[in-house]
């Protein structure tokens, strides 16, 4: 399995740097006014997918903190409360 996890990642990597050596022209952004700037293709697709990624990772993290909050309370708890004591059902007779 691992084998094919490396495998993938090789590919999904060589795909990457083909596109990005294809497709190394400039691409004028007209910002604000009359700024314009000359970006890369591959820069420019770079900078997108981090700027969507970014929020949807931090969500993510934010959820696993609150519930791992939440678990290290609940296990605190539990570990505060005292378990019962058995209880005998009848002495025990000594033996002569």
């Amino acid at each position: 399995m691992q084998f094919l996890k490396t495998v993938f990642w090789v590919l999904l990597a060589v795909l990457v740097a083909l596109f990005a050596v294809r497709n190394w022209t400039d691409v004028t952004l007209n910002l604000w006014g009359n700024i314009q700037a000359d970006v890369k293709i591959p820069i420019l697709m770079l900078v997108a997918f981090l700027l969507a990624w970014l929020p949807t990772w931090l969500i993510m993290r934010a959820r696993l903190w609150s519930v791992r909050r939440r678990l290290e309370a609940v296990d605190r708890q539990r570990a505060t409360m005292a378990a019962p004591e058995p209880v005998a059902d009848e002495p025990e007779m000594p033996v002569i």
